[in-house]
């Protein structure tokens, strides 16, 4: 059985908040967890302490008995010094997309066409 550490949503529209579950990974995001490990508020402003709250010797326990916490728990995990998160670096993602690169390529040629035609 795969143990996640992850956020299950709450909150009404437009209103979220997440408590932060340790649940089967087959389970469903908003379905059924083993024990409640903390929370996150979004809508608290960043510098507030109740913006995230973890227990944290529960989650040190569930992580030494090999639970695995998501991308997005492991931040919260990264700023509280429970975990480490090493940064990833894709530039893939940085380079302009197949028809960006055509519209520039169609613009420079506009340009180089109008400069000739302006001498």
């Amino acid at each position: 059985m795969s143990l996640k550490i992850r956020l299950a949503r709450g909150g009404s529209k437009k209103r979220p908040y997440y408590t932060i579950v340790l649940a089967d990974a087959r389970s469903p995001r908003d379905g059924r967890f083993l024990e409640k490990l903390g929370s996150w508020n979004p809508m608290l402003a960043k510098d507030n302490e109740k913006r995230v709250e973890l227990n944290e010797e529960r989650i040190k326990h569930w992580i030494s008995s090999g639970a695995q916490p998501t991308d997005r728990v492991l931040r919260f995990l990264a700023e509280a010094g429970i975990a480490t998160r090493e940064a990833k670096n894709n530039p893939e993602k940085a380079k302009p997309g197949k028809r960006a690169v055509e519209r520039a390529a169609e613009k420079a040629q506009k340009a180089a066409d109008a400069a000739a035609a302006a001498e």
